[in-house]
This record gives C-alpha cells, sequence and structure tokens, in this order.
C-alpha cells in the first residue's frame, strides 16, 4: 500500500505555525506533496527523520512554491516543465520512481477579473502536453492545487461564480481535456455524489459556512485507477485555507 498526501500550505512557514509538524507525522504519508510554500529551500529548518525533500522555490520570494518530502528515494527529480515561460514560479517538481511518475503541480490562478486567463490557457496546453509525454513512459500520479473547480458539484455557489477564475468554462473545459487524454480524477471516481471542499476563502466565515471550492486533486492515469483503493479529503484539518487531500494505492 502507498499512501500519497498533497496540500496547499498557504505559506509554509505560517502554516508550521499552525501545527504543520504535527500534521505530517499524524498523516504519516509515503509521499507528502506541498504546494503554495512562499519560500526559499533552507528559510525554515524543516527535518522529517525517514524522507528526502525535494524543493521546487519560486524567483519572486515569498510567492508560489512547491516541495516534496518522500520516503522512496527517485530516480530522478525534474523542477519545472522545460519551458521557459513556465519555470520561475516554482510550480511544478517530478519525482521519477520505478513504476510511476508523481507530479505535484500548483496550477497559476486566473486572478481577479480574468487578467491572467490566457497565460493560465497556455500554461494548461504545455502542461497537458507535458503530462501526456510523461504517461507514454510509465503512469502519472499528478496531485496539487490545481485551481478549478471542475463541475458544479464541486463549489458551494456555482451560479454565482460562472465567470470568475477557478470556475470559468475555458478552465473547466481544459480540466475535462485532461480527463478524456487518459487521466481519472480519483475523488470523483471514488465519490460520484458526495459534496466535499478543499479549498475556503478567508473572508465571510467561509469555512464555518462551508462555502468552499474542491480545487485540490489526485488525477491518476487511467490504468492506475484499479489501484485506487480511497481517496480523502481532510476537512478536519487546519493550518491553511485549503485542507489536505489524500490518496492510497495498492
Amino acid at each position: 500500500m502507498i499512501k500519497l498526501i498533497s496540500w496547499n500550505v498557504n505559506g509554509l512557514r505560517a502554516c508550521e505555525g499552525k501545527g504543520f509538524s504535527e500534521v505530517f507525522r499524524q498523516l504519516d504519508a509515503d509521499f507528502f506533496c506541498l504546494q503554495e510554500t512562499k519560500m526559499q529551500e533552507g528559510q525554515l529548518d524543516l527535518l522529517f527523520e525517514g524522507y528526502d525533500s525535494f524543493w521546487n522555490s519560486a524567483d519572486k520570494k515569498g510567492y508560489s512554491g512547491t516541495a516534496i518530502f518522500t520516503k522512496h528515494k527517485p530516480l530522478s527529480v525534474t523542477r519545472g516543465i522545460g519551458i521557459e515561460e513556465h519555470d520561475h514560479e516554482g510550480r511544478v517538481i517530478t519525482l521519477e520512481m520505478p513504476d510511476f511518475y508523481l507530479v505535484t503541480c500548483y496550477t497559476p490562478n486566473s486572478q481577479d477579473e480574468l487578467k491572467r486567463l490566457d497565460y493560465r490557457m497556455r500554461w494548461e496546453e504545455d502542461f497537458q502536453a507535458y503530462l501526456k509525454r510523461l504517461d507514454q513512459q510509465k503512469p502519472v500520479i499528478l496531485c496539487g492545487d490545481l485551481n478549478v473547480a471542475h463541475e458544479e458539484i464541486d463549489l458551494k455557489n456555482p451560479k454565482t461564480n460562472r465567470r470568475n477564475a477557478g470556475f470559468t468554462d475555458e478552465e473547466r473545459g481544459k480540466f475535462s481535456q485532461l480527463l478524456s487524454a487518459g487521466f481519472t480524477d480519483t475523488f470523483r471516481w471514488k465519490y460520484p455524489e458526495q459534496v466535499t471542499y478543499s479549498w475556503w476563502s478567508y473572508r465571510f466565515q467561509a469555512r464555518q459556512k462551508n462555502a468552499g471550492w474542491r480545487i485540490d486533486y489526485f488525477v491518476v492515469s487511467d490504468r492506475l485507477r484499479s489501484r485506487t483503493v480511497d481517496a480523502k479529503i481532510h476537512t478536519d484539518i487546519f493550518g491553511s485555507d485549503h485542507c489536505p487531500v489524500e490518496l492510497t494505492l495498492e
């Protein structure tokens, strides 16, 4: 059995002050993937016995960034997707394991008034091409904050959010395109009707009211689907505006 966790910590130093290390130990995952670390490697003395860690920080300090803690030594580690336009924000880390690739991703937000939507569309095209290339070699496990609620069931207020970042037809269409290219949204595959969110705005007491969005995912190559034992969303874990999501594979 292999257990993977993905968590957008919205600033790892802040999250550590709210109990990150305790959560890390309690979840006891084989792979623990982070997004939005907002730090450079070494800015926080965070070592866990039995784990190696790999970091990809944005050029811009205090912004974006990803990390993976792993109990299993990878064959190789790749930071970014090999495209200059996309590789300055620390958004992707890929670990090559003997029988799969693990990719953690912090997808660019389309931002207020969708001012980054055009860039986001270019990102989606290039990132999906990257995933498909990997998938031709070995099955892929993709996790992270993908910054899209795919279907109406994935957010509390679909009607009022139709043209907002994370729920535009364009972003949802790109996610559908990824799934139809041979990938599975594990949580939705396991729980087709379940309403559970992974992110809540810090405004308007959204978390207390459970007015959230499901934008954090484990997506796997279709051929790994049958190995999926469970997919969980840990709504009871605090420390960030996102909660951790989990995948267990045979």
